[in-house]
């Protein structure tokens, strides 16, 4: 089984990597024409940027040797130390198991970029994102997998509902609350771009995320069956619970809403992708679609721009997902999690309270730190000239479309 599980492996890096374009397709097209490539530039820059400081420092820090449940050793700063050899008690080399996670850490800033869109200075963004993987990502990741606190304390996450979702989300919320809301919100915003883009980013996010959630299992086992199947299941149930409270506000589906759907159910289902039941994860899906679609109208009310709904679809749906996780959870499925409430410990939902609570509170004050000290540096937000320009011009100089 060990080249089966190698091979497996290194498809769901492959697959995991595609989801950073699907990301900046996601993006791209809900964003107006005169601001798509500086929005897609921000997800495939951070291949390079996040991939490097991955392997310099961030995979030490997040997954060397545990200091005091907080951080990682320095064992393996520069990739000293990593191999081709396993790890003890594991079927894969090393370097691949470190790959896997740098795709993780390549995805999660580009996540972020959905908040700021159409108003950061893309100085500013790669400052930001660099200081932001070091100093939050990687500390998080280790709490979570690395061996830290939170994972010393039970704490259930599968394949990143607290390490990629909630970090996230709340890192949006800090980026919106710093840069305020774009200007053209005041005469009532604009509509998407190009909405087919979109539907095409869903998709590869879709496709992706078997990677994301069943490589999670590090092996190709029957766990991670499970996690793919969990979260086909997932995916599609948060597809109708979205459009049903869709029709029922505004008496229309839309493609828009069908495609935030489907994202709702994938971040919903990964912390517990590979804890729960097929059949739990259907529940969990179809509420999380409802649910994730409530959040994003709340932002209105609540009087912040978060421009792609990063906090209402990553930051609420991995918070649902993991609070889920506490009820669902059976060891049935992994002998390595837990019960949840629903298979008699009662227990298990509280620790996934902690981490929830640990997770937003660190991570939205430590990127208000962080964006706050880069404002001192280089000013985060464009100029309103720029800003009313667009970005592509002001920021990079080309546009996406030429029309003669």
């Amino acid at each position: 089984m060990v080249g089966a599980d190698i091979a497996f492996m290194i498809i769901c890096s492959g697959l995991v990597f595609f989801m950073v374009p699907g990301v900046a397709l996601f993006y791209g097209g809900l964003v107006q024409a005169k601001n798509v490539l500086s929005t897609t530039m921000h997800s495939f820059f951070l291949l390079g940027l996040a991939t490097v400081l991955w392997a310099f420092l961030g995979y030490t820090l997040a997954f060397g040797p545990d200091c005091h449940g907080l951080i990682g050793g320095l064992d393996y700063i520069f990739l000293n130390n990593v191999g081709m050899a396993p790890q003890e008690g594991a079927t894969i080399p090393h370097v691949l198991f470190m790959t896997f996670q740098c795709m993780f850490a390549v995805l999660t800033p580009a996540l972020i970029s959905g908040a700021y869109a159409e108003r950061i200075r893309f100085s500013a963004m790669i400052v930001f994102s660099g200081a932001w993987l070091l100093l939050i990502y990687a500390p998080l990741a280790h709490w979570v997998w690395g061996g830290g606190w939170l994972a010393e304390l039970g704490a259930l996450d599968f394949a990143g509902g607290a390490v990629v979702h909630m970090s996230s989300g709340a890192a949006a919320l800090a980026a919106a609350h710093a840069l305020g809301a774009r200007k053209n919100l005041q005469q009532g915003g604009a509509p998407p771009h190009n909405l087919p883009v979109t539907v095409l980013g869903a998709g590869i996010l879709w496709i992706g995320w078997f990677g994301f959630n069943a490589g999670s299992a590090l092996n190709a086992g029957a766990l991670a069956a499970n996690a793919l199947a969990t979260t086909q299941l997932a995916t599609a149930a948060a597809v109708l619970g979205w459009l049903l409270v869709e029709k029922l506000s505004t008496g229309k589906p839309t493609t828009l809403g069908a495609a935030s759907g489907a994202l709702a159910g994938l971040v919903a289902i990964t912390p517990a992708a590979g804890f729960v039941t097929p059949q739990a994860s259907l529940f969990i899906g179809f509420i999380g679609g409802m649910i994730c679609y409530g959040a994003v109208l709340m932002k209105r009310r609540l009087g912040y721009d978060d421009a792609l709904d990063v906090v209402g679809i990553h930051g609420i749906g991995g918070t649902w997902g993991a609070l889920a996780t506490g009820l669902f959870a059976t060891v049935i499925i992994n002998p390595d999690g837990g019960n949840g409430l629903f298979y008699g410990n009662p227990g298990q939902l509280g620790i996934q309270a902690v981490s929830v609570a640990a997770t937003w509170i660190f991570c939205y004050l430590g990127s208000r730190v962080i964006l706050a000290a880069v404002n001192k540096i280089i000013p985060i937000r464009v100029s309103d000239d720029d800003e009313q320009w667009g970005l592509d011009m002001s920021e990079h100089n080309e546009q996406a479309y030429r029309i003669y």
